[in-house]
């Protein structure tokens, strides 16, 4: 069986992005060919960035009651996630969603790290 995949988003006050998102990560993860999970953390929003996240799925969602910074963010996604492969990306769509299959590729011909 093919490595399970992690896709780890960190987002603050994004209510207009993260659904577009989801639906962009969506379209490439069911490409893959692959198990995967899609983790989005909640950094305190003061928007309605946490009610859009409750509709999407499948969605792990894990919700700060403050805002607490990306890099408490990244770690708490990081200890959620099941997947051997663990990608980031940024909630205001800056990062492509279609480079994953890219990133993937590199990883199976052995490099640990891909950037």
């Amino acid at each position: 069986m093919k490595s399970k995949i992690s896709i780890v988003v960190p987002v603050y006050n994004e209510e207009t992005n993260v659904s577009a998102l989801h639906k962009k990560l969506m379209e490439h993860l069911g490409g893959l060919d692959r198990p995967y999970e899609i983790i989005m953390v909640d950094d305190g929003s003061e928007d309605r960035t946490f009610e859009e996240l409750k509709k999407l799925r499948p969605v792990k969602v894990i919700r700060f009651q403050k805002n607490s910074g990306q890099t408490s963010a990244m770690d708490a996604g990081f200890q959620a996630a099941e997947g051997e492969i663990i990608i980031t990306m940024d909630g205001d769509l800056q990062n492509d969603p279609s480079d994953i299959e890219k990133l993937v590729s590199k990883l199976d011909e052995g490099y640990d790290v891909v950037s």
